[in-house]
């Protein structure tokens, strides 16, 4: 009874608004089920999380939305500053810590007005040493293997252009790697190697959290909406060439993704740092409107294991 009941779940088309009761208490069973089931006996639950400079702190409210919902969260994957909320979250750090760190988060990486003054009076790249230290100060000096969720971060090689996917070793200094806008920060010489900003070669690294063995992909995407905007120097000129370049990679790699949610922050620019609070809150917005569709997807990739397990004796 209950595999049929599935199987008539399955052929639905998603949430409508007009959804009828009986479907809506049939899904919250099975999510039930689903959230309740041990990781090793479902599908492994990846997130992704995005590029996307101070939009990227819509990030700490999707994972807030799915932290309130109980959704399981077993790979984590990011780039630049999805790399930063990504971090700390695999880390150990609770959503609720995560939120009161948006100030924090944008001191750390050193791009504030005072220090693109000096770029560009003293025509010399800034440092992102301090983020590095930050990062240390919140969850230790961890190494990749020991974070309490699996986590792989991204940063490009600027001598070959390859994409440098980090998922072992110090996890600080990768994590600083992988926010390293070129062009304003220095690069970050590790392993024989000239490290910049990994937006540049895999804005949404859904390839990495399927390289950690993630078998379902939730993407979190904050992409700058630069149809709209009209740059008026040489900084928003090349900033929004990143974007638009961004815009480009992330095209394939939300092929790969299972769902994806994108909080509505397409006007936020890198120097709006005073908008971070406002990017949380639509990122918990944007979640928790897709909920209901993530967890159907979620339960009906889950469902041959489902049915196996209504089988066994």
């Amino acid at each position: 009874m209950a595999a049929a009941l599935l199987l008539v779940f399955a052929g639905a088309s998603g949430l409508r608004s007009e959804e009828p009761v009986s479907d809506r208490l049939m899904r919250e069973q099975l999510w039930r089920e689903v959230s309740s089931m041990p990781a090793d006996e479902r599908p492994k639950v990846g997130l992704v999380l995005s590029a996307g400079s101070v939009r990227g702190l819509a990030h700490i409210g999707v994972i807030q939305a799915l932290d309130d919902a109980g959704f399981p969260v077993d790979v984590v994957t990011g780039t630049s500053i999805g790399a930063i909320v990504g971090s700390l979250y695999a880390g150990g750090m609770p959503a609720s810590k995560l939120w009161a760190l948006n100030k924090d988060i944008s001191l750390g990486t050193n791009f504030n007005k005072f220090r693109l003054l000096e770029l560009i009076l003293y025509d010399k790249l800034l440092s992102s040493k301090k983020l590095e230290t930050w990062l240390k100060e919140q969850i230790g000096d961890l190494q990749f293997d020991k974070m309490p969720k699996r986590f792989a971060c991204v940063a490009m090689d600027l001598k070959t252009g390859e994409q440098i996917i980090f998922r072992e070793g110090p996890v600080a200094i990768a994590v600083r790697a992988s926010m390293n806008l070129p062009g304003f920060f220095e690069p970050v010489e590790y392993r024989h190697r000239y490290l910049v900003d990994g937006a540049v070669v895999d804005y949404i690294p859904v390839d990495a959290a399927r390289l950690l063995g993630a078998e379902w992909v939730l993407a979190s995407v904050t992409e700058f909406d630069y149809a709209r905007a009209n740059p008026t120097n040489v900084m928003g000129t090349l900033l929004q060439i990143f974007d638009i370049r961004g815009s480009i990679l992330a095209r394939e790699q939300r092929k790969l993704a299972n769902v994806v949610v994108e909080p509505a922050v397409g006007d936020i620019a890198i120097e709006h740092i005073h908008r971070g609070p406002e990017a949380m809150v639509k990122g918990v917005v944007a979640m928790t409107r897709k909920l209901p569709e993530t967890e159907e997807s979620l339960i009906l990739h889950t469902l041959p294991r489902l049915m196996k397990h209504w089988r066994a004796p």
